[in-house]
């Protein structure tokens, strides 16, 4: 609780509670298969750190693991965990990651999707995401991209297209889908991206996060190792990427121009020669950024985005809203007009009386220095700004070289700590610009901001605790499952077996023939119930080279044999946890 109560409320809202008990037998025995082909395969093919970082993050291969367990292992190399469910905005995960706090799925994917699944699953995110942050270098570059990505310029359309790809893969995930749903899921996501008009900064930075830290190799093109936890949470892509058909690229900034598909396998993967050249790449995208460029470049961004974005002036004033136009003189910007809700900071934190409740119908300003000042306003003293005339009480005209022009009655001014000016405040005020009314006496008090250039423009509110409610994504909690008796009596099948491998393993439990009947009891039920349960069959097969009778082996082994030849990747699952056993 005290973890969460550190975050931002915007934030708690995707935090969930893990709930470990949801996780039934057959979770846990998923869970296990899965862990015990990704641990041996990616002794050998992954990163070396990480087979150390599954043992340092806590993660077991036997049981599922406990979110905050993790948490306060992973503290001891600066970092947080948080339980979530299901996607969460890429915005919040990103705000996550740069707070410290790695965001867990809590869902754990089901034994129809065991080798790969669309949705963000604890597999994923603890297996793949949370063994490779031991390394120093790589968690150093995830905290930067981290911090480079929550500037970002998110669009309208981005948010369609992440609600598009959250419901298919929701679909996909759950097993009582029906093919007609997950069709107009998939027709759903083709027409919302056929629809898109323009690339987004946030979607070039989702695509070299995709690239790198999801599907991200390390070393030489010849023989690469897997840091992506894309790739180190599936069994299947785990294997083939390395296969010479999946092209191999230099990992440059023209990742960014490689689309992805999530629900498919990855047609190239690119591969960096060190964590550290991640950074270099990351810096080399981040100075193309609006964040970085600001000026009339970053203000087209956010007009094309549609989305509440923030606008920063040299004086440091912050205005965060939705853009509804801006003026150019020549090269330079000259007005800014933001429309709704719009909120007025400096140091990402909210003037007083200045938030949207306040500002709730909009906010405009001249941009640019006065025509008889060779210095932005935001720099002159109260001495200057007497010898100009611009007092309070006093009607004035500030006339400015952009060609706007504000005439009104001085009632205040704004200052930072530091006192630099960051408003002046006027009543009967009316502002004009080539012929253009931009502001009438009866439309109340205008404030100006103060500011003679744009050095930055980035991604949603300054300060977004303040701001409130934006049109974000909404929070989507995946509901618990409800299970029919005929699987809650299957799930207590799993559980007598799991039960009987930990009891052998601990020693209360002998290995002798009255055991060698249970088991074979067992395998009874399931020709009888579920002819098709191929993973507790495999289970009870590693049971029973721990047992002295082998007379009902070969029956486990015919079934698996028979239930492989009907279904292709079931039995490649099958293969694989046999070949586990055999070596």
């Amino acid at each position: 609780m005290e973890r969460l109560a550190m975050l931002p409320s915007h934030l708690r809202k995707y935090v969930v509670d893990q709930d470990y008990s949801r996780y039934t037998p057959v979770d846990q025995e998923v869970w296990r298969h899965i862990l015990r082909q990704l641990k041996s395969y990616l002794s050998v093919h992954a990163h070396p750190c990480y087979c150390d970082g599954l043992e340092k993050t806590g993660i077991e291969v036997d049981r599922i693991p406990d979110i905050k367990v993790m948490g306060e292992k992973m503290e001891k190399f600066g970092w947080r965990t948080v339980a979530v469910s299901g996607f969460i905005p890429p915005a919040a995960f990103m705000e996550l990651q740069a707070l410290g706090y790695l965001p867990i799925a809590s869902d754990m994917r089901t034994i129809d999707h065991l080798g790969y699944t669309p949705a963000p699953d604890i597999v994923h995110e603890a297996a793949g995401h949370a063994p490779i942050l031991v390394d120093e270098e790589f968690s150093a570059y995830l905290r930067s991209y981290a911090q480079v990505a929550r500037k970002a310029i998110i669009s309208r359309e981005d948010m369609d297209l992440y609600e598009a790809i959250r419901i298919l893969s929701d679909v996909k995930e759950d097993p009582n889908s029906t093919p007609e749903q997950i069709r107009k899921a998939e027709e759903r996501l083709t027409r919302v991206s056929n629809s898109i008009s323009h690339i987004s900064e946030a979607t070039y930075l989702s695509r070299m996060n995709w690239w790198t830290a999801e599907y991200g190799l390390i070393g030489s093109l010849d023989n690469p190792k897997i840091f992506g936890a894309g790739l180190l949470s599936s069994v299947g892509e785990s294997k083939s990427c390395l296969d010479p058909k999946v092209k191999k690229i230099p990992l440059t900034i023209d990742c960014i121009n490689y689309s992805y598909d999530i629900t498919e396998p990855q047609p190239q993967l690119f591969v960096t020669p060190s964590f550290q050249h991640l950074g270099d790449v990351l810096e080399e995208l981040a100075k193309q950024m609006a964040f970085r460029v600001g000026g009339a470049e970053g203000l087209k961004k956010i007009l094309l985005a549609k989305t509440v974005n923030t606008v920063q002036l040299n004086s440091g004033l912050q205005i965060s809203g939705k853009l509804k136009d801006y003026a150019v003189t020549g090269s330079e910007v000259a007005y800014l007009q933001f429309e709704g809700p719009t909120q007025l900071c400096y140091q990402d934190r909210e003037l007083e009386g200045h938030g949207t409740s306040y500002h709730s119908h909009g906010f405009g300003c001249p941009v640019g220095l006065l025509e008889d000042a060779d210095k932005c306003l935001s720099k002159f003293t109260d001495e200057d700004l007497k010898a100009k005339g611009i007092k309070v009480g006093e009607r004035v005209e500030l006339v400015f070289k952009t060609g706007a022009r504000v005439k009104g009655t001085v009632t205040g001014f704004t200052r930072a700590p530091d006192s630099t000016l960051l408003l002046i405040t006027f009543k009967d005020c009316t502002v004009t610009r080539g012929g253009q009314t931009l502001f009438e006496p009866s439309w109340g008090v205008y404030d100006m901001a103060v500011g003679s250039s744009i050095p930055s423009v980035y991604g949603g509110p300054a300060d977004r605790e303040a701001y409130g409610e934006t049109d974000d994504f909404v929070a989507k909690i995946i509901p618990r499952k409800q299970w029919s008796p005929l699987m809650q009596y299957k799930h207590s099948l799993y559980q007598e077996v799991r039960d009987i491998r930990e009891a052998l393993r601990d020693g209360s439990l002998r290995p002798d023939e009255a055991l060698s009947s249970r088991l074979e009891g067992v395998l009874q039920k399931l020709e009888s119930d579920f002819p098709n349960d191929w993973l507790l069959r495999l289970n009870l097969y590693e049971l029973s080279l721990e047992v002295p009778s082998e007379w009902w082996r070969g029956r486990v082994t015919i079934e698996l044999e028979n239930i492989a030849q009907s279904d292709p990747l079931v039995g490649d699952q099958i293969r694989a946890g046999l070949n586990l056993l055999v070596h």
